[in-house]
């Protein structure tokens, strides 16, 4: 696939095949996720992927997110809200979770180039898996549970998971891209 066209074509997906993906389609995509720039090469990341028991342990995990949906409703709005808990409640079925994580810091420019750093990786991961012809949903609403999460995948201290991403087999063609702003760059002479 043409890198414009992987670009212009990757969207989230919501649902997923229950089908397994293969080690090797996994191990390019995380490949693709750690070439990816980071501020002074420190590469903060770490991306745990988590497939069968370990896979729906956190996902039960997550769909506790669906207690503290009131205060997510102030962001999404009260229309959005079946489907939010429609979607923390099963992952969309995703056969694979990555949960991506960076160590803490309480230097704020230090952890804001952390952030960039893996928001980088985190789009690399994501066109990866478009070229491997899987989907993926990036969610960052695991704030409310992040102890339980980091206690599935043995996070170590000093660490904190930042997003977690399903990945799978889209479950039907994937959907129109939706509409992208193009009038996003101001122009200086």
């Amino acid at each position: 696939m043409e890198f414009y066209e992987t670009v212009s074509s990757r969207h989230s997906v919501r649902e997923f095949r229950a089908d397994a993906i293969s080690r090797e389609a996994l191990d390019r995509i995380i490949a693709a996720a750690a070439s990816s720039p980071s501020s002074e090469n420190e590469q903060p990341w770490e991306f745990y992927v988590t497939t069968g028991k370990t896979r729906q342990e956190l996902g039960r995990v997550v769909a506790q997110t669906t207690v503290y949906l009131t205060e997510y409703m102030d962001v999404l709005g009260p229309e959005r809200y079946d489907d939010a808990v429609k979607w923390f409640s099963s992952l969309g079925d995703a056969p694979v979770l990555i949960a991506v994580a960076i160590p803490d810091s309480g230097d704020e420019f230090k952890l804001m180039n952390r952030l960039l750093s893996v928001g980088a990786a985190i789009e690399n991961l994501l066109l990866a898996t478009r070229v491997e012809g899987l989907g993926a949903c990036p969610f960052t609403f695991s704030y409310w549970v992040k102890e339980q999460l980091a206690a599935v995948i043995g996070l170590p201290a000093g660490q904190s998971v930042v997003s977690i991403i399903a990945v799978g087999w889209p479950a039907e063609t994937l959907a129109p891209v939706p509409a992208k702003r193009t009038d996003v760059a101001v122009w200086l002479g």
